[in-house]
């Protein structure tokens, strides 16, 4: 809701307050490991009139989300873009435990410089249990999952010039990393261990260690390690031009691991070029 990577959302806002509720979607990546298998991506936007809201549920015109306190179930009925396949099914999320805790990424309110405070991260359920039964493709999964949210006061081009963000199942726990950078320059570290209880502990970030750039559009990339070197690509799952979406191994706390990461820059994004690309891939239904 208030989809911050919506080109219809930027043009609505240049020309006033827009309403967050008119600009809403479901987002829908699906990856075979290795790069065998059917891939699809959704991403329609819809308008207020297509938008379902309650306390436990969430529809967005064909699609649901309803969470009945133990198990978060999503109904998918999309087509995917720019190739219009059907994509149809549905996941289960159960969450081993759930935090209270989320996270200022731009600063304190109070801090010098720029207003910080307006952007704010939540893992939800940074460990649970995810079964996903697709009709359209056909296929099954289940395994470790995640949930989280963000949400903000301004668009995320205004707060933040890049980011890099991970996250790798630990024997019992989850270790995330979240490295923002801002448009003066300056840092922020999160290094978050957090157990099947909720329990979270900041641990010290180890060093950078740089990634190769993608390959088509090439978005700079990072993570840590220990050490600061031996991170790896293991696969690049989405390569867009201001995206990329990557498997990562890497060492951390003296284990190696293999983690989801993701960089995104919001220098790219804002450029009008990938605002006029973002249709492609974000088509907009009125109704």
């Amino acid at each position: 809701m208030g989809s911050v990577f919506s080109p219809y959302y930027a043009w609505t806002r240049r020309r006033g307050t827009p309403d967050p509720a008119n600009h809403c979607a479901l987002n829908v990546a699906l990856y075979a490991t290795g790069g065998a298998g059917p891939r699809r991506w959704t991403c329609t936007e819809r308008g207020r009139g297509a938008l379902d809201q309650g306390p436990h549920r969430l529809g967005i015109g064909p699609s649901s989300l309803d969470w009945d306190g133990d198990c978060l179930r999503v109904e998918i009925d999309e087509r995917a873009a720019p190739l219009p396949h059907r994509v149809r099914g549905r996941v289960r999320i159960h969450p081993l435990a759930l935090t209270q805790r989320d996270f200022l990424l731009d600063g304190d309110p109070g801090s010098r410089g720029r207003v910080g405070g307006r952007h704010r991260w939540w893992p939800i359920a940074p460990r649970a249990r995810v079964e996903v039964q697709m009709e359209v493709p056909r296929l099954t999964w289940h395994g470790a999952g995640y949930l989280d949210m963000n949400a903000g006061a301004e668009p995320l081009e205004l707060g933040f010039h890049s980011w890099d963000w991970s996250r790798a199942d630990q024997e019992g726990a989850s270790l995330i990393l979240y490295d923002t950078r801002g448009h003066d320059g300056e840092t922020r570290s999160l290094a978050l261990r957090i157990d099947d209880r909720g329990t979270v502990d900041d641990f010290a970030a180890p060093p950078h260690s740089p990634l190769p750039k993608t390959a088509i559009w090439r978005i700079p990339r990072a993570t840590r390690s220990d050490g600061g070197a031996g991170a790896q690509i293991a696969q690049t799952l989405e390569d867009t031009p201001f995206y990329a979406r990557s498997v990562v191994r890497s060492e951390l706390q003296g284990r190696s691991l293999t983690a989801m990461h993701e960089s995104l820059s919001l220098r790219r994004f804002a450029s009008p070029w990938v605002q006029m690309l973002l249709p492609f891939r974000m088509p907009r239904v009125t109704w």
